[in-house]
């Protein structure tokens, strides 16, 4: 008999709470999907990471960072940002679970966000909607989007 795997922690913290494996681990995530697989001239390093009030949540495995978002507090609206999987994890639903856990966080504000545009419709699923024309950031194209508190 195979025993099941056990399914993926989900994780939560604040900068000055992430142990160096952490945050070594959700950087080398997000270097993996935007520089090597989207070839992004640089890895999004804005040094908003480290702000107080940022919540970093994660799923890992085996000490393995599969997916990750950011959470972002902008006085009077909350911003969800850095969305990435590793693509040995995609199609298991890591990141729709990780945009809930992010509205959980913000709830009663509005949540705002930079989409790619070919996702535009994937983060509508959310209650997310374009707020404003596209825009190319490092080559790629992205839309504006805004949730309003339920």
């Amino acid at each position: 008999m195979t025993a099941t795997p056990a399914p993926p922690s989900l994780r939560r913290a604040r900068f000055a709470d992430l142990t160096p494996f952490e945050l070594y681990g959700l950087c080398r995530l997000r270097v993996d999907v935007f520089v090597v697989e989207q070839q992004c001239p640089y890895p999004e390093l804005d040094g908003r990471d480290a702000e107080p009030a940022t919540v970093h949540v994660w799923f890992e495995e085996d000490g393995v960072v599969l997916a990750t978002i950011r959470v972002l507090d902008d006085g009077g609206t909350r911003a969800i940002g850095r969305v990435a999987t590793a693509s040995s994890a995609r199609g298991r639903g890591l990141a729709a679970r990780l945009m809930e856990q992010g509205i959980a966080l913000c709830e009663g504000f509005p949540i705002t966000l930079g989409a790619q545009a070919h996702l535009e419709g994937w983060y509508g699923r959310f209650g997310f909607r374009r707020s404003g024309p596209g825009y190319v950031e490092d080559g790629i194209p992205h839309v504006p989007m805004r949730r309003e508190p339920a």
